[in-house]
This record gives structure tokens, sequence and C-alpha cells, in this order.
């Protein structure tokens, strides 16, 4: 199975050889900002950078943030962390022309979520990130 990726303008493709391990959603004010909320989290083996790499910016995080979250700059698209060295790193959801195999599996930074935006899934909630043992 390979998912194939890109940005809205083309710039930026990528493919992801096998589902990603989840899906999380993220509600905190940056993730919203940048328009992605949904992530899928991809192993770096997984994951391939086909083209665009020269068009990918990068926002570094603040407390309590932790992920650097970039976005294509011919285009806007936010596209989550391509260039990561992590093991794991998020990808947005919505860059996804195929479907991933996966659904959400939890939400995270629910205490900046919007007021007017409902959670209608079942999946966990959690007031900041998800703890990690």
């Amino acid at each position: 199975m390979k998912i194939s990726g890109s940005c809205c303008c083309g710039a930026v493709q990528f493919t992801i050889e096998g589902p990603p391990s989840m899906m999380g959603t993220c509600h905190c004010t940056r993730c919203r900002k940048l328009g992605a909320s949904p992530f899928v989290f991809v192993a770096r083996e997984q994951f391939e950078l086909l083209s665009g790499r020269e068009h990918i910016q990068s926002v570094e995080p603040e407390e309590p943030y932790k992920y650097v979250r970039s976005f294509c700059r011919k285009c806007g698209t936010a596209l989550g962390e391509p260039l990561s060295d992590e093991k794991t790193f998020p990808i947005n959801a919505h860059c996804l022309d195929d479907d991933p195999g996966v659904r959400n599996a939890f939400h995270e930074f629910v205490s900046e979520k919007p007021g007017w935006y409902e959670i209608t899934d079942k999946a966990p909630q959690f007031e900041c990130h998800p703890k990690t043992s």
C-alpha cells in the first residue's frame, strides 16, 4: 500500500509506504491557524519526499508545543513535519491523496478548541499533549 500526498500547488510531493501508525487531531491555536489539525504519524523509513524540499518553510515551536510545523512557501499548504529527523513524525492528513487506512485515535489541546467546534467522535480527549510512557 503506497499513499500519495502533496501540497495544494503540487510543488511538494511525497509518498508513505504502508499505513501510518495512527491519526490524531490537534486543536491548539497554532495548528488550527496553520490549517492542519488532523495528523497522521509516519515512521521515517516509510516516508519519501519526492519533490519540493526547497519549497518547505518551517516554524519552530514554543512551549507548550513540541512539533515543528512546516508549510509550502508557494501555496501555503500546511504539511506537518516532513523534514523531521525523528523516528516518527506528523504529516497533515489533509495532504494525503489516498485513504491512509487509519482513523482518528485522539484529540489533543482540547483546552484551546474554539467553542463553536464540536468533537463528535468517541476518541479520547486530552487538555494538552497526551502523556507517553
